[in-house]
């Protein structure tokens, strides 16, 4: 057997939706990979396929704690990600963001690693701009319920650009939009997982305001592409840049695509708009265009159509 010659990659949060796509993605071109994660919201099931690989490690543990390890590359996945989840502990969600960027960051620092932070459209929070673009700053509410996330990822790019101008450390930060597909959280309470979970169960189909809010909903091929674009951009980019798709949905056209698919005869109910939910989200992709040579490929249908297979096993096996 010739020698390795792979990188040492870690992945924190590398059990969740998108962390698990991206240890598998690592793993199939030719990396070592260490997965890192407290199991929060993270599921054993989205990586139990890829632990009799020799190059895939995992480890039990909180990155607001400090990790030592020998690595070449970092990607800092780890944080809740839904409102359902960020919400529950919120003091432990910004500490996550920041305390956990600290950590990973020292890391970093210590190896001489090149470290990607996985941030969000969130930093816009319900934005006057429309579409948002990097250079926008955005609107966000520093004591509302949505705050530990949205200002825990903006404190996290903060710490990012600071280590990087003082220490020198090699920066890539994504802004991610709303990503779907297979190995959602069931009980995640994101648009996509929440009307099919209740479409298949023939409960009625939850929609916030009268549904007239947009997002746009990105394949989670599509994201670990771009995340990977990202990672190895030449030197000196940092971005940030915004990964998303370019699409925008109404949320009650979307609802009506899940019933179309599930063949559901559930109907739509309506309840007051959670505070500070964001009436449009659109991201400006044209950094990453021109920037990465990225754009989303996936066609919403047949995304939903995967999405939708997926949480049919899921009901039927458990």
């Amino acid at each position: 057997m010739g020698p390795y010659l792979g990188k040492t990659v870690l992945v924190t949060g590398g059990a969740g939706f998108l962390g698990s796509y991206l240890c598998e993605r690592l793993l199939g071109e030719g990396h070592e990979v260490i997965c890192v994660d407290n199991y929060f919201t993270g599921r054993k099931e989205n990586i139990a396929h890829l632990l009799g690989n020799p190059y895939f490690e995992v480890i039990r543990h909180d990155i607001t704690f400090p990790l030592y390890l020998e690595v070449d590359e970092i990607y800092n996945l780890a944080c809740p990600a839904s409102p359902v989840h960020y919400q529950f502990d919120p003091v432990q969600t910004t500490k996550t963001s920041v305390h956990g960027s600290i950590n990973m960051l020292g890391l970093a620092r210590r190896v001489k690693a090149k470290i990607f932070q996985a941030s969000t459209s969130e930093v816009y929070g319900d934005p006057e701009v429309h579409p948002q673009s990097e250079s926008y700053w955005g609107r966000v509410n520093p004591a509302g319920i949505r705050a530990c996330y949205d200002e825990g990822k903006r404190c996290a790019e903060t710490l990012f650009f600071d280590y990087h101008r003082m220490h020198g450390i090699d920066i890539k930060i994504a802004r991610i939009f709303n990503t779907y597909g297979p190995r959602m959280h069931p009980d995640d309470g994101r648009v996509v997982s929440n009307f099919i979970m209740q479409a298949l169960k023939g409960k009625p189909l939850t929609v916030y305001g009268n549904g007239a809010q947009t997002r746009s909903f990105c394949y989670v091929d599509d994201m670990i592409e771009g995340f990977l674009k990202v990672m190895n951009s030449e030197k000196g980019f940092t971005g940030p840049v915004n990964l998303g798709n370019c699409n925008e949905i109404t949320i009650g056209e979307l609802a009506q695509r899940v019933l179309d698919i599930t063949g559901s005869n559930s109907e739509i109910v309506y309840k007051p708009l959670p505070q500070d939910d964001p009436r449009r989200r659109r991201p400006d992709t044209t950094l990453a265009k021109d920037k990465l040579g990225w754009e989303p490929v996936a066609d919403i249908e047949k995304g939903l159509r995967a999405t939708v297979e997926y949480f049919e096993q899921l009901l039927k096996y458990g």
